[in-house]
């Protein structure tokens, strides 16, 4: 039986996946930010939503380049760093604090998301992601590898809308954080935001996907691959 191939820079991807990941759920959400755009008026949006599409991004990356099973490997990784930095985040929260520090409310406000909110981007991140790679593995062999963009905003299309429609009913619906009747627009204005940061990234996109390609000697078709996103053989 043949060794499986080893890749230069597959661990660095991977590691950029889960660091843009566990930051913009850990650091992102507490702050709302606004300004004023020229044609579209006053902006409203949480901080986060500029660096987690970025995610997606390395997503296609990965997929585009060593396949859906490698892929597959970096989304459990992710989904295991996020679960961790949860509960560090929920124990540290807990922890009573020092007579002398008077920081409390602020970390709270910071790190101390509800477990209900928590759960929403665990669920909406790990089947978010795992249609965004399906769709761009199977759209890789439906264009025979041609026309890369259709592919990376195609597959963040779906992997968004998969996204945005189970975390904003999860996490806020009946809440009173977010009028119910509100959450549509809420839902639509973050996911045409994260799509609009992958369209921005193209470019981007296509020198990272060319240059693994060159380096690695790889571009994989997954022709003959298990898309069970519980099986994490490679």
């Amino acid at each position: 039986m043949s060794e499986p191939r080893s890749y230069r820079y597959y661990e660095f991807v991977m590691a950029a996946f889960v660091t843009v990941l566990v930051c913009s759920n850990l650091i992102g959400p507490a702050k709302i930010a606004q300004f004023e755009a020229p044609v579209l008026g006053t902006l409203t949006f949480g901080a986060g939503v500029l660096f987690f599409p970025i995610s997606y991004v390395f997503g296609d990356v990965l997929t585009e380049v060593y396949g859906y099973s490698r892929a597959r490997r970096v989304i459990w990784a992710g989904f295991a760093g996020l679960v961790f930095a949860s509960i560090m985040a929920s124990v540290i929260v807990a922890l009573p604090p020092a007579p002398f520090w008077h920081h409390q409310g602020a970390y709270e406000v910071a790190f101390g998301s509800t477990w209900r909110i928590v759960a929403a981007s665990i669920t909406a991140y790990f089947c978010g992601e795992f249609v965004n790679s399906y769709v761009l593995a199977r759209m890789k062999i439906l264009t025979e590898g041609k026309w890369l963009w259709t592919r990376t905003i195609g597959s963040t299309i779906a992997g968004e809308a998969v996204d945005s429609a189970l975390f904003y009913p999860l996490a806020f619906y009946g809440a009173g954080i977010i009028p119910d009747d509100k959450l549509p627009l809420v839902m639509m204005a973050q996911f045409v935001t994260k799509v609009g940061v992958e369209v921005v990234f193209t470019p981007v996109t296509y020198k990272v996907v060319g240059f693994l390609k060159r380096a690695e000697q790889e571009d994989y078709y997954d022709r003959q691959t298990d898309f069970n996103p519980f099986a994490l053989k490679p």
